[in-house]
């Protein structure tokens, strides 16, 4: 049976991946050079993608163990996926926007599934990841104007 709720080790990690979201956010909106603004840019849509793609994973995980609703939980996990797919084919400032989106979608849906796989004890740290991980694609988008 998955854990009810985050352990300490499970909230330090967690907070430790928001690291590249903060950092390529910050270093895209400061760094004036364009090769390596170009690459803080990309580094930022690149992460905001395999983070995307990683939220839809975990729900794969939890139809292995057969926790229900099965199908649902596969079909929902590949969507994070294509969609920070696309996002990553999309010009910076549509892409990290899309990204922004698609990990919010990713919160509500998460809601829904995580309670009845009996993980509601995770949304606190959820919502924490989620925001600050939304919020440096925002940034993000908002210096790639």
């Amino acid at each position: 049976m998955p854990s009810l709720n985050p352990s300490p080790t499970a909230r330090a990690l967690g907070l430790a991946g928001l690291l590249p979201f903060v950092a390529a956010a910050v270093a895209f909106y400061w760094l004036e050079a364009p090769g390596l603004r170009a690459l803080a840019g990309t580094a930022l849509v690149a992460y905001g993608a395999l983070i995307a793609s990683f939220l839809g994973g975990i729900h794969w995980g939890l139809a292995m163990q057969g926790v229900q609703p099965v199908a649902a939980r596969l079909a929902w996990g590949v969507c994070p996926s294509l969609v920070a797919w696309v996002a990553v084919f999309l010009p910076v400032s549509s892409g990290l926007l899309l990204l922004a989106g698609l990990l919010g979608v990713c919160y509500v849906i998460d809601r829904k599934l995580y309670a009845s796989a009996g993980l509601a004890g995770w949304l606190g740290l959820r919502l924490q990841l989620t925001t600050v991980a939304a919020l440096s694609c925002l940034v993000g988008a908002w210096a790639a104007r």
